[in-house]
């Protein structure tokens, strides 16, 4: 008798697929049915994998006379998925209060309205020096309902001013300039990357901080950490040496009328800050589905994991960039071997909880100093304009904030295309202010009119003194922060 030869069918069933990530539902069935009706005579394994192919690549079997079934449905699903998963903005932005309005452009008018559509946003306000960045504009103020927005407290993490004011006239300096040179010099180092090593490097007890252990990249950053304490960053980032005029005795720092000499500093958290704002952006923006158009505005939840963890690192970051600025002035008070009088420091592009019409929001300040009834603040121009130290008035329209400096009316590219270096060397003669490194980018020009950014913040803040810069120096280079 001759035995025929006959392949067995292969019966397809549920787990299987499911086996293979395939969930319950529409598109299971589908591909049971293909498999069924068209793959029962083919090797199973050869089978699953062919499933398994298309289930994770589903566009290039678009065009398989078998398989497009099943590619378009699992190409529906996951753009259903994607729909659903968009966080839908407000139709419309909220209110909130410009100042300075005239002098602000359309960009950053843009990127605060989006801002005020945000569903986690309570309240926003713009500072008269806002001018457009990444997310929130720089110059904006956002509170939102227990999320923080990495974007919405910038890549600089916690960066500030610092301001020191010695018991030295004036004169002192103009008949020393050389010397307080050499020692701004010898004392700080500046640019993308830059730090100290061997015995230069400065300690401060930020750098013993358990935040450095509560995961892996904060572990990394730490010997980072330690090598630029102590140093500053590129772009606008300085150390100047400049004359404080207090044109009447102030009772609460307890300065008499008179021109001093002051030690004024501007930079942040350096590599560490950078590293972790661009870390904790990407999970934003992975865990936060907003619409294209407001990507950078992703935010965490304060009561999840990841917020609880930028949270921390945020805090820990601006810590570490407070801590660079007391090193800075610690080595040049000693230098100088001055007796402090007083000094007054202020952070921005960070969050603070804060409470706003009797409930806590998390403020966000990109490029916006605390003004809180009371609160000291250092708003500075240019390299050749005026700083005002203030005190604020706690203007709740501008959420207890104003501006943090006077914000660029020029971008970086345009002011290297448009101002030249004899441009430059001009106002910084006419003016008396000596320029160690610099690039054409921090130009003077580059930047609006201080005077029109006070004028336009008159009812957020009054002016306490104001600090001419002498001796500036800024990375040589012109370089922005690492």
């Amino acid at each position: 008798m001759v035995k025929k030869s006959t392949k067995e069918k292969i019966q397809f069933k549920g787990k299987d697929l499911l086996f293979l990530g395939f969930t319950e539902g529409k598109i299971l069935g589908i591909a049971l049915e293909i498999a069924n009706a068209n793959f029962a005579e083919t090797s199973k394994q050869k089978t699953l994998t062919t499933l398994n192919r298309v289930r994770k690549n589903p566009e290039a079997y678009l065009e398989d006379s078998t398989l497009t079934p099943l590619a378009k449905a699992i190409i529906e699903a996951k753009q259903e998925a994607a729909a659903k998963a968009t966080i839908e903005l407000k139709e419309e932005a909220d209110a909130y209060t410009i100042f300075g309005k005239d002098g602000i452009e359309e960009g950053a008018l843009n990127q605060m309205n989006i801002a005020m559509r945000l569903p986690v946003t309570v309240a926003g306000a713009l500072m008269p020096d806002a001018h457009q960045g990444y997310g929130l504009p720089i110059g904006g103020v956002l509170a939102t309902k227990n999320a923080i927005i990495p974007y919405g407290v910038g890549v600089d993490i916690g960066c500030r001013m610092a301001l020191s004011v010695f018991d030295i006239p004036e004169k002192h300096f103009f008949d020393n300039r050389p010397f307080y040179k050499r020692e701004l010099v010898a004392a700080t180092a500046f640019g993308a990357g830059i730090g100290f090593s061997g015995k230069d490097r400065a300690y401060h007890n930020v750098l013993d901080r358990k935040e450095f252990e509560m995961n892996t990249l904060l572990r990394s950053l730490q010997d980072k950490a330690f090598t630029q304490l102590g140093s500053s960053g590129g772009g606008n980032h300085f150390v100047e040496w400049g004359i404080i005029d207090f044109a009447e005795k102030d009772e609460i720092l307890g300065i008499e009328k008179g021109r001093y000499l002051a030690l004024l500093t501007h930079s942040g958290s350096r590599g560490l800050g950078a590293t972790l704002a661009g870390h904790y952006t990407r999970i934003a923006k992975e865990q936060c589905k907003l619409p294209a158009y407001a990507a950078n505005l992703a935010y965490l939840d304060l009561n999840s994991e990841a917020g609880q963890e930028y949270w921390l690192a945020m805090n820990l970051a601006g810590d570490y960039a407070s801590a660079c600025h007391e090193v800075i002035h610690r080595k040049l008070t000693k230098a100088i071997g001055a007796t402090l009088l007083a000094k007054v420091e202020n952070h921005h592009n960070f969050a603070w909880k804060e409470m706003l019409n009797g409930e806590e929001v998390i403020v966000h300040r990109k490029g916006a100093t605390p003004a809180g009834k009371g609160v000291m603040g250092i708003i500075p121009g240019s390299m050749t304009a005026p700083v005002f130290l203030v005190r604020g008035k706690g203007e709740t329209s501008a959420i207890n904030s104003a501006s943090h400096g006077a914000g660029r009316q020029m971008s970086r590219t345009q002011a290297i295309k448009n101002v030249s270096k004899a441009d430059l060397r001009n106002i910084l003669q006419d003016v008396g202010v000596s320029l160690i490194g610099g690039g054409l980018d921090e130009a003077p020009m580059a930047y609006k009119d201080i005077h029109q950014v006070m004028a336009a913040q008159t009812e957020l803040v009054e002016v306490v003194a104001r600090f001419s810069p002498k001796l500036v120096r800024m990375a040589d280079d012109g370089s922005r922060e690492d």
